[in-house]
């Protein structure tokens, strides 16, 4: 289990959802509103994040509700209201999707093991 697993883990356990209830821009800041719903009153939180910073981390805008509610459920205990993923935030995930896609093209490069010549005339004699 990695770290971000355990923070969900928690997250699930505190009983706590983030909802994404929409966002606004003004110039180069988009703010995406969540609810955070929990046992206690249902509470109103803001992450902003700077649109012109995308392009340097290859962070398509599509991605961006899930990184925001990944912040959240990093961070839920503070109680913050409003928070900013920083661009150290969407370095270091930026970081992350590189190493996953390096390993994916590891994977795929690696030559497939093949059965053994006697095992797959073994298997071949068996059958009727």
């Amino acid at each position: 289990m990695n770290a971000t697993d355990l923070q969900r883990a928690a997250v699930k356990r505190a009983g706590v959802e983030f909802i994404l209830m929409g966002f606004d821009q003004q110039a180069e800041i988009r703010r995406y509103a969540f609810q955070r719903i929990a046992a206690e009153e249902p509470m109103e939180i803001t992450v902003d994040v700077d649109m012109a910073l995308l392009p340097a981390y290859g962070i398509r805008i599509q991605e961006l509700p899930l990184l925001c509610r990944e912040l959240l459920e990093q961070r839920f205990e503070e109680g913050h209201r409003a928070l900013t993923l920083t661009e150290a935030e969407m370095r270091a995930h930026a970081e992350k999707r590189a190493a996953a896609e390096r390993e994916a093209a590891e994977r795929r490069r690696r030559p497939r093991k093949s059965a053994p010549q006697g095992a797959e005339r073994s298997r071949h004699a068996a059958a009727p």
